[in-house]
């Protein structure tokens, strides 16, 4: 089912935007952080991850990092990793007060989040505990990586229906609950995206009712960098293809 006649209360039709799910840090990937705080991109939210979480202690690179793209509007958010449903409860919650109190994070990217309806019921513990540590205000985006079951779409603000590889994404199916809800929701994470192929995953996006993505054409193989770590080699041609963004 396309999502393209899904529209706005405006009557005009959701514009895509980025959402980076976590550049290196800053010392190893300055480019890509200062990219962010450039005018008119058309960017959603960045993710911070400073060491599979807040880390330790306040990071100064970090720090530095996460106030510039607060001063340039940018909406930053916590990595939490969920771990399929095996990390506890309260350390996911005091990584949570950790960057709130560190680094004055607008929301969190719960990582590795759970799919199945067994545990909807603890990700909707998760979910309004972390609403309550930023008094109401969270926005928060469940890394599932897949569709997960519908009932999730209401535990949080946006859901990662897809991370993974250009050759799989190419072939996805969008599962048909996801119509009932806007493009804002929905959020896809594809490597190994060739140049001459952007185009044709961006209409891949915007049919299977993407509102924020992130493209990259460095590989995913086992054993490597994260290729979400680091710029797309076309990141002035997404740029400039989806405009400039709203941050919501």
């Amino acid at each position: 089912m396309s999502h393209l006649t899904g529209t706005t209360a405006t009557g005009a039709v959701q514009a895509l935007g980025v959402g980076v799910p976590g550049y290196a840090h800053p010392l190893l990937a300055p480019v890509e952080w200062a990219e962010l705080t450039r005018p008119g991109t058309p960017l959603h939210w960045a993710v911070l991850n400073v060491a599979d979480g807040p880390g330790s202690r306040p990071d100064p690179h970090c720090l530095e990092a996460a106030g510039k793209l607060r001063d340039a509007g940018v909406r930053v958010l916590g990595h939490l990793d969920a771990a399929h449903g095996s990390r506890p409860f309260g350390e996911l919650v005091t990584d949570a007060h950790r960057f709130l109190d560190w680094y004055k994070v607008d929301g969190y990217y719960l990582d590795r989040c759970p799919a199945d309806r067994a545990d909807l019921a603890g990700v909707r513990r998760v979910c309004a505990t972390l609403e309550t540590v930023l008094g109401g205000e969270a926005h928060l985006v469940l890394g599932h990586g897949t569709h997960p079951h519908p009932g999730y779409a209401e535990t949080a603000d946006q859901l990662v229906t897809f991370s993974g590889a250009w050759s799989d994404y190419r072939w996805s199916q969008v599962a048909e609950w996801t119509a009932e809800y806007a493009e804002t929701k929905f959020v896809h994470l594809v490597h190994g995206v060739p140049r001459t192929h952007l185009d044709e995953a961006l209409r891949i996006a915007r049919w299977q009712g993407a509102g924020t993505i992130f493209f990259t054409d460095r590989p995913g193989r086992q054993g490597q960098t994260d290729p979400f770590h680091s710029l797309p080699g076309y990141w002035d041609e997404i740029v400039s293809r989806i405009g400039p963004g709203v941050s919501e």
